[in-house]
């Protein structure tokens, strides 16, 4: 073998080796984690800086790759075709085109992004400071393909300037979606997460108490009785309403209550409750609730009555609901326990209509609309276009619904059966 065959025989070699450089390098700066590297970014790490600063412009980036990478494959393959040829004649084409087709599908595809993909980030921050001085060698020549790529797709009526890019909270579900099934984040966890995102897409007539499940108090009653219906109710505070219920003219504090007590001896008939109740706060029900969750710890309250666009009393809305949206349940000792909700061994559950979509779906995670209606008895309603009688059974969404129990035009309770359950 001529020293001029070993030589090109080396070149291949390195461009092999460069070719698999370029392959892992795109594959670990396209798949390493943003959120990881702004964190060691943000810890001094030099090198995740560099990774952010490329990773920042992905077209240029994948471009300037593409182009070493197609420069050394047609190089090396150059290089080959002539050693062939010098070796076997004309068919040497055909055995460097077959070899080379192999060489850098195996060492110069397949294994440095596989070998990438093993650990994206350890991968991103080892190339980044190698990769960063051949970005700007190749800037200009770049930009130039892009031009002419750009207009070329125009030609078919593609533009390259209108891309639909994922909000951030979608990025972020979809990657907390991601985890849970692949056992990285656990059902509770990905609900409250959820949660967190969906505050600003939540609104407050989502969750408030309506104003049928409101307790409030008739400023009109003795104070004996107002007295002893506060200290029975198992809520802190308690609306007051004056001559009609949606004339809501104050709200009463138990701890306000008590300390009025405690300064007339326990004279029940020396109080007032219109002197003890504060002003109320009435909020719109389209308010949504990371506006009404920032309004309540801007006010440092934790109590607003919800009202309609014609100002009619709809509901109230706690802090404690909001919060229940990110957490979950939260329960105390004071909590009346009712039960909503009750399972059955074959897969069918018994619910109280007033029961929230979402929090069914998070309790058995289904999958229900929550668009049109609210609770379960809302959806039913919805879906039917009717207020169905007891005995009734609807199909849809996959589940099978049939009323247990109406009253008047409410749907008090029903039964749910998903489809894939049912014997």
């Amino acid at each position: 073998m001529t020293p001029a065959l070993w030589i090109i025989l080396i070149s291949i070699v390195v461009l092999i080796i460069i070719s698999a450089f370029f392959s892992g390098s795109e594959t670990s700066l396209t798949a390493a984690s943003r959120a990881r590297m702004h964190q060691r970014e943000k810890k001094g790490d030099k090198r995740a800086r560099t990774v952010n600063l490329l990773t920042k412009s992905r077209e240029r980036l994948i471009g300037s790759i593409l182009l070493g990478n197609n420069l050394v494959n047609i190089l090396a393959s150059s290089l080959a075709t002539s050693a062939f040829i010098a070796f076997f004649g004309e068919p040497g084409v055909a055995y460097a085109t077959l070899i080379m087709t192999f060489v850098v599908l195996i060492f110069a595809e397949v294994l440095p992004k596989t070998w990438a993909l093993q650990n994206p980030d350890k991968f991103a921050l080892a190339v980044a400071p190698v990769l960063r001085p051949i970005i700007v060698v190749f800037h200009p020549f770049v930009v130039a393909i892009e031009w002419i790529v750009g207009r070329l797709l125009r030609i078919f009526g593609v533009r390259t300037d209108q891309i639909d890019n994922l909000s951030a909270q979608d990025e972020l579900r979809g990657a907390v979606d991601l985890l849970h099934l692949e056992g990285s984040v656990i059902k509770d966890d990905r609900d409250r997460l959820d949660g967190l995102l969906d505050l600003e897409e939540l609104e407050i007539s989502d969750i408030m108490v309506h104003r049928t499940s409101m307790q409030m108090l008739n400023a009109d009653n003795s104070s004996d009785v107002l007295v002893q219906k506060i200290l029975d109710s198992p809520f802190t505070r308690i609306p007051v309403w004056k001559g009609e219920k949606d004339n809501i003219v104050g709200v009463i504090h138990a701890k306000d209550v008590l300390r009025t007590l405690a300064s007339i001896d326990g004279d029940r008939t020396l109080f007032n409750v219109m002197d003890v109740a504060t002003p109320p706060w009435f909020v719109p029900e389209s308010t949504n609730l990371k506006d009404q969750l920032n309004a309540f710890l801007k006010r440092r309250t934790h109590f607003a009555i919800v009202i309609d666009e014609y100002g009619e009393v709809m509901g109230l809305v706690t802090l404690e609901d909001i919060l229940e949206e990110i957490v979950g349940e939260i329960a105390d000792e004071h909590d009346v326990n009712i039960q909503g909700l009750q399972t059955f061994p074959d897969g069918s559950i018994s619910v109280e209509g007033t029961v929230p979509i979402r929090d069914l779906n998070r309790a058995m995670d289904w999958q229900l609309p929550e668009e049109e209606a609210t609770t379960i008895a809302g959806l039913v309603i919805h879906e039917a276009r009717q207020i169905p009688e007891p005995g009734q059974a609807f199909t849809f969404h996959n589940f099978r619904f049939r009323v247990i129990r109406r009253h008047r035009n409410q749907i008090t309770a029903l039964r749910v059966t998903p489809l894939g359950t049912q014997s």
